[in-house]
Order: structure tokens, then sequence, then C-alpha cells
């Protein structure tokens, strides 16, 4: 197996044409450049150079060496630089995790963004219920995590992770479009079928909390975690559903009726690492909701 080490020797001895300068640019004695020549040819099994006077001549396999050596050596020159940026620079992986009703709005247009800008960038993106990625994020696997935590079923965020509120907002009840009503008292739903995330995700939770302090014991039918569906199922007539202003669309059979009590719920980020990738990615997030 050839050597790394002697490969990228090798290189700088094609390049300058001379044992002596290949030596002076990599800080080595011009004996030290001859042996690793030498162990190389043995590792190659053949002769990669000839003398000639104070200089040197590769022979054909030496050239065909050369080539590859050069391509490593500068591959090997762009790794380092790409790693000694990493820390000072917005670049490489960004392992982003989020809930769904904030993936498609603010997660997604502002690593569109980042991208652009930062094009060394690798962002990855995973979604979830707030509970599942802030394990993983405890866990290093994720570098930010972009969840939701209702006021009546706070989040519950673990030691050691750093939170930043990114945008508080109020939850509306959706219903048919012929529903006429200003304003709708949740102790007025004990007759209302459901639509809400899965059973373990924070708004399941706070659907069934909210509805219980109203006195009703609500009825679940409709358990799916794309509010896009939830409102499908509202203008079919099938069911109601809480939804935060983040995730209403203009859907013609669908209004949108403040609560009583009030119900809201905030977009948090929590973070495990202060790389700037993290920061950039903070102050991206914040520049989508200020639009």
């Amino acid at each position: 197996m050839l050597s790394w080490d002697r490969m990228k020797i090798f290189a700088a001895v094609a390049e300058h044409g001379s044992v002596t300068r290949a030596a002076e640019s990599l800080h080595l004695t011009g004996p030290g450049v001859s042996q690793h020549i030498r162990k190389l040819e043995k590792e190659a099994g053949t002769s990669l150079v000839e003398r000639e006077g104070r200089s040197i001549r590769l022979t054909p396999a030496g050239r065909a060496l050369a080539t590859r050596a050069s391509a490593m050596s500068a591959l090997a020159d762009a790794a380092e630089d790409d790693v000694a940026s990493i820390d000072t620079a917005v670049a490489g992986a960004l392992r982003v995790g989020a809930v769904a009703s904030a993936l498609r709005r603010l997660v997604v247009p502002a690593l569109a963004d980042l991208s652009r800008t930062y094009p060394l960038l690798r962002p990855e993106v995973v979604d979830g219920e707030g509970v599942d990625l802030l394990d993983r994020l405890q866990h290093r696997t994720l570098d930010l995590v972009v969840f939701e935590s209702w006021d009546h079923r706070p989040a519950t965020v673990p030691a050691g992770i750093e939170v930043h509120t990114l945008h508080a907002e109020d939850v509306h009840l959706a219903v048919p479009a012929d529903d006429r009503r200003e304003v709708a008292s949740l102790a007025d739903e004990a007759a209302s079928v459901w639509t809400v995330c899965p059973k373990g995700s924070d708004a399941h939770s706070a659907l069934v909390h909210a509805l219980r302090e109203a006195g009703i014991e609500p009825t679940i039918r409709y358990e799916v975690s794309d509010y896009s569906t939830q409102l499908a199922l509202v203008e079919a007539r099938l069911a109601v559903a809480l939804v935060p202003d983040t995730a209403r669309a203009k859907t013609a059979g669908v209004r949108y009726l403040p609560t009583e009590p009030a119900v809201t719920r905030s977009l948090r980020a929590a973070s495990s690492t202060r790389i700037p990738a993290v920061g950039a990615l903070l102050d991206a997030l914040n520049t989508i909701l200020s639009k």
C-alpha cells in the first residue's frame, strides 16, 4: 500500500523538479526526501525518478503517480481548509429537527436563504414530535430543534439546553365556513368531533387539557399530524380543529374563530452547540418571522 505521507512528498518533488527545492517547501532535509522517494519506489515496485545532475526526471510510472499524488495533495489541502473554517465560518453539516407545523413555513425558507449565502453549509432536516427531537438534541445527534410549547401543555426541555422563543401566536378553532359565530366558547364544544395531531404530540396533549379544563372530554376520531389534512376534514364537515396561526391556510370552506378561553402556543428553538451555523439559522428564522 502506498503511504500518503510519501505520496505528498512525491507530489512536491514532481512539482519542483528537484529534491532540494521540494525539501525546502516541505521544511525537510534533502536526504530525508530522498529516503521517502526510495521507500515509495519500493512500495510501488518500480522506479519513479531518474537523476539528471542536480535535477530529477520522472519515469513514465513516476509521471502517472505524480498526477494522482498532486490531485490527492490538493484535495487534502482543501479538506484542511474546510475543517479549519468550521469553527469560524457557517459551513459543514447542520442537523436540524422541527415539528411539522414549523417546517414548511419557517425552517425551509430559512435554510434556503442560508444555503444561498453560505454554499459550504450542508443542512440535514428531520421532522417529528418535540419530545423526541429534544431527546435527540440532548444526545447530540441534532444541532438545533424547532419545537412547540402550548400554554395548556408547556414543553419540558432537558437540562443544559439553550432555548430561544421565536414566536408566540394565537390558536383558533377551525370550523366549517357557514358557522357564523364570532367567538367559540370551548365549553360549547361538547358535541364536537375533533381532529388533532396523534396521541403523544404536544398538540394532542394541549387539546385534551384545554377541553378538560372547560369541562369537556373530547371526542377525537381523526389523528393526523398534517394541519392541511386536518383542515380538509374540517372543510368536509367531519371535524373541528385547533389550528395555530402559523398553520392556517386560506381554505374556502373553513373559518377560524378565536376561542374563549384563549389558547396560545409558542415556537421555540433549542440548541446544544454554539457553532456559527446555529447562530446563523437562528438569525434567519427571526428574519423570516419578522417579514
